[in-house]
This record gives structure tokens, sequence and C-alpha cells, in this order.
């Protein structure tokens, strides 16, 4: 039986998304508790708010996902008010989502989910492949709008680019290899 082409590209984001925010968190660390929490107009207001709501989507999708854990309510929720235990969470969090991209095999991967949409009521059903899609493009869209925050407070932030990831790792390469991807991006 050969194993679906779309299952590694699954297990290499939920990697990914791991990278990217141990790099995020690193970064975040360094920054006053006061510019975290500033509200500088992001969607979710502040650094704090929006890290919040990228565990607060994970959360809210892994539940509908594999039916176990907690699911907040509000897109908004503040589901922990310490950087150190939301990064705690989000760590516990990621090397959940490895685990489940790790287990999913292609029976799963072609059928469907049923859940109930959080930001207006209705039972949705739909192909789990594509959900997928949503649940890594959501993480790296807020991902973005944090590291534009951090951006804007330190005046760099670490390279979250996924090619970046693939360079360091190996994931994907072919050929080639080297260079330093370390040093932060900085401003011009």
């Amino acid at each position: 039986m050969t194993m679906s082409p779309i299952k590694p590209l699954f297990t290499m984001m939920a990697a990914y998304n791991q990278w990217a925010n141990r790099r995020l968190f690193g970064a975040t660390a360094k920054i006053s508790d006061r510019d975290y929490r500033a509200d500088r107009g992001a969607f979710f207001g502040s650094l704090h708010g929006t890290l919040n709501h990228l565990l607060v989507g994970d959360l809210i999708w892994m539940q509908r996902f594999t039916g176990e854990g907690e699911a907040p309510a509000r897109l908004d929720a503040i589901v922990h008010h310490d950087l150190a235990a939301l990064h705690q969470a989000r760590e516990t969090l990621d090397r959940r989502i490895v685990l489940y991209m790790d287990g999913l095999t292609d029976a799963l991967l072609v059928g469907t989910i049923r859940y109930h949409s959080t930001r207006s009521p209705a039972e949705l059903e739909q192909e789990l492949a594509p959900l997928l899609l949503h649940f890594f493009n959501h993480q790296t869209h807020h991902r973005g709008q944090a590291h534009t925050l951090v951006t804007e407070i330190a005046g760099e932030a670490p390279s979250l680019d996924l090619l970046i990831y693939q360079r360091e790792t190996g994931v994907s390469m072919i050929k080639g290899g080297g260079g330093d991807f370390s040093r932060p991006e900085k401003r011009p």
C-alpha cells in the first residue's frame, strides 16, 4: 500500500509550526512585559493577545480534529495571562499537533469531520485535508502578525520562513546546504 503524497506535507508543516513557534517565543521572551502587553493596533491588540489567539485557534481545531481537549468559546480568549505559562502550553500543544499529524492515515486524510463553527452558530461537515491546510495557514497568518509586532518592538525578529526551516533541517532538500540563518532579520 502506498502512502498519500500529502501526508508528508502535513507532518512537515507540524514540525515547521513547532520550529517557528520556538523561534517566535524565544524572541518574545526578550521583550519587556509592558511592550508585550501594549495594544499596538493588531487584530488581537497586543503581542500577548495575538499569541493567545494562536493558541486558542489551535486548541479549537485540535478539539475538532480529535474530539479531545479544551476548545475555548471565544476567539479572543486569554487562556494564559503569563508568558511563561503560555509558552509552556504552546510547546505542549505543538507536540500534540506533531503526534496527530504523524498518526494520520490515508483513510483519515480523505475523510470528513463535523464541527460547530465558533464565529456564527452553524453545524458544518468538511473534508479533513483542506481543513488541515486552513489550520496551518491560520497559524502562519497570525504568527506573521506576531512577527511584525516583535519587529516593531525590538527592531528585529528571527526568520520564520518555511524555506529557512527546510534548509536548517534538511526537510525536502535534495542537494546543497550550509548558510547561517540564525541571525535575526532587522528592519531596514
